[in-house]
C-alpha cells in the first residue's frame, strides 16, 4: 500500500482562515484525508507565502517532523502534536531532510542550512552559503549564539538532499546544485533559475523546473520531462484576489521519489501527480483542492501503516 504524505500553503488567505495544511493521500484506496488543518495568528501576513501554512517533512522512528516558517513541529504518526523547536536563524524554512542523527533545514531567509541534533533535541550546526564572483562559499556557524549570518534570502537557498558522498543544496537562484563535502563548497551541476526539490537521483538529476511549470530527469544520456497540470480557469475558485496576493497555476513544487521509475510531484491549485520515467507517462493525479491559493510545498511516502 502507498500512501503520500502533502503539505501546503494557502497564499492570500487572511486571518482566521486556514492558511495550509498536511494531507495523507492513499493511492491504492484512492482517499485523502486532512489531519492537520493550519491556522494561527502567529504569522507574518506580509507578502505571498512566507510564514503561512507548512513546508518540508520528515521521519525518524515514531516520529514525523514538519517545518513551518521559523518552527520546527513534532508529531506522533497519529499526529498528536509532541514538541516544537525554534532558532533565531530559521526563517521562510522550506525542505528538510534526516541523515543519520541530524535533521538538515533549509532556512531560505538566511540562505543558510541548518542542523538539528535528533537525540539532543537542539539545532547544533549551521552553514551560510554565500555566492560572489570568487563562486559559491560555505561558512559554518553556531546557531546557538548569536554569531551567525545577516538575514539575506540572496539565494533563496529551498533545498537540501543528504546521501554519504555529501551534502546537495540548491535554491532558486543558486544557478544549480551545490555540494558540501564537510570541508569545501563548489558547484555539482548547472540547472535553470528557479528549481525547486533539485536532487541526485538514480545516474542523473531530478528537480522542479518551476519557472517551466515542469519536472524534470537529467542524465548524460537522456532529458525526460513532465508538463504540470493546468486546469480551465472557469475550474479554479478564489481567483478575484490580485495576483502579488495568491500562488499562479502550474507552480511545480514539492517532490519525493516512489521507486526507481515513479516519481511524485507537487503543483497548485493543490495537485500531486505520479510519473512514470521510463514510460514517459503521467500515470495518477489526484487533486485536492481547486483553491488557486493553496499549493502544495512538501510531499513524501508515509512510511507507517
Amino acid at each position: 500500500m502507498t500512501t503520500l504524505i502533502a503539505t501546503s500553503v494557502v497564499r492570500g488567505s487572511q486571518q482566521g482562515e486556514s492558511h495550509g495544511g498536511v494531507y495523507l493521500i492513499d493511492l491504492d484506496r484512492e482517499r485523502v484525508s486532512r489531519p492537520v488543518d493550519w491556522n494561527t495568528v502567529d504569522i507574518d501576513w506580509h507578502g505571498r507565502g512566507w510564514d503561512r501554512g507548512l513546508r518540508g517533512i520528515e521521519f525518524d522512528g515514531d516520529k514525523v517532523y514538519i517545518a513551518a516558517s521559523d518552527e520546527l513541529f513534532v508529531y506522533a504518526p497519529d499526529f498528536r502534536p509532541l514538541a516544537s523547536y525554534r532558532n533565531s536563524y530559521l526563517k521562510h524554512c522550506h525542505e528538510i531532510c534526516r541523515y543519520r542523527r541530524r535533521l538538515f533545514l533549509a532556512s531560505t531567509g538566511y540562505d543558510s542550512i541548518l542542523g538539528f541534533d535528533l537525540d539532543r533535541g537542539r539545532f547544533s550546526w549551521g552553514l551560510s552559503i554565500i555566492h560572489d564572483e570568487d563562486g559559491p562559499r560555505a561558512q559554518p556557524f553556531n546557531p546557538a549564539t548569536d554569531q551567525g549570518p545577516l538575514y539575506s534570502n540572496k539565494l533563496h537557498v529551498n533545498n537540501v538532499f543528504c546521501n554519504a558522498s555529501g551534502m546537495y543544496i540548491s535554491g532558486l537562484r543558486t544557478g544549480g546544485i551545490l555540494f558540501f563535502d564537510g570541508r569545501r563548497i563548489s558547484r555539482w551541476i548547472g540547472l535553470p533559475h528557479g528549481i525547486h526539490n533539485a536532487r541526485p537521483f538514480r545516474d542523473g538529476v531530478l528537480f522542479n523546473d518551476s519557472q517551466a511549470d515542469a519536472v524534470r530527469f537529467l542524465s548524460r544520456d537522456s532529458h525526460r520531462g513532465f508538463h504540470v497540470p493546468r486546469y480551465s480557469p472557469d475550474q479554479l475558485t478564489h481567483t478575484d484576489l490580485d495576483d502579488t496576493r495568491t500562488a499562479r497555476q502550474a507552480f511545480a513544487r514539492g517532490l519525493c521519489v516512489i521507486d526507481e521509475n515513479i516519481v511524485a510531484t507537487g503543483s497548485s491549485p493543490s495537485t500531486v501527480t505520479l510519473h512514470d520515467l521510463d514510460r514517459l507517462k503521467s500515470v495518477r493525479m489526484v487533486t485536492l483542492s481547486m483553491d488557486i491559493r493553496n499549493a502544495i510545498h512538501g510531499l513524501e511516502v508515509w512510511p507507517y501503516t
